[in-house]
């Protein structure tokens, strides 16, 4: 593929975004490839070590607002006519509960999700504050002379902390996953806007 092929199908991939944008990545690309056959390399491999287009957009997608994204899916259409709108009206009692609920959906399931990620961290942080109040609770017996006590628990604090350790782990990856799974969703409106665009 060379140079004006790959950008050709760059600006194809990009046509769901604002032309000033589009324009902005076209420039970027165009100036990579330049830079790398001065540096030696021929236009097709320079093309070659971009990576392929379909991942190029996928990076840029991922750095570029959903809002701005549908602003400018919105702004690309016509303005409804009249037939569109009396339909839309007469339709509301239908439509606008079942937008209100798909959105209310959405909104507990992920007001859900991040409970489940703080309730977590709140059980790593009663280990670790159970495992440090056991320690110090446990010297204070031992200084009192109260052995067997202060061993015990001691011991229970250190269980706690051995705990704490997994609880930590287990909430970090809980933390990440809800982040990645939101992530892919918006990634994945992302990308169906910008396939309906090229469908066009």
């Amino acid at each position: 593929m060379n140079k004006n092929e790959f950008l050709t199908g760059l600006r194809d991939a990009l046509s769901g975004l604002p032309q000033e944008s589009i324009d902005d990545r076209i420039a970027f690309y165009a100036e990579m490839i330049d830079d790398r056959t001065e540096e030696g390399l021929s236009e097709a491999e320079a093309v070659k070590s971009l990576g392929s287009i379909e991942t190029i957009t996928l990076q840029i997608l991922d750095d570029f607002p959903l809002a701005t994204l549908v602003r400018e899916k919105v702004a690309g259409k016509k303005k409804p006519g009249g037939g569109t709108v009396f339909l839309l009206c007469l339709g509301a009692p239908l439509w606008l509960p079942l937008l209100i609920a798909a959105a209310a959906v959405v909104i507990s399931l992920y007001i859900s999700l991040w409970s489940i990620v703080i309730s977590l961290w709140a059980i790593w942080a009663t280990f670790v504050g159970t495992a440090f109040g056991g320690i110090v609770g446990g010297g204070v017996m031992l200084f009192l002379g109260h052995v067997p006590t202060g061993i015990a628990v001691i011991g229970a604090a250190l269980v706690c902390a051995g705990v704490s350790v997994f609880a930590f782990f287990g909430s970090r990856a809980a933390t990440r996953g809800t982040v990645g799974l939101f992530k892919h969703a918006v990634g994945a409106v992302k990308k169906r806007l910008m396939q309906k665009e090229v469908a066009k």
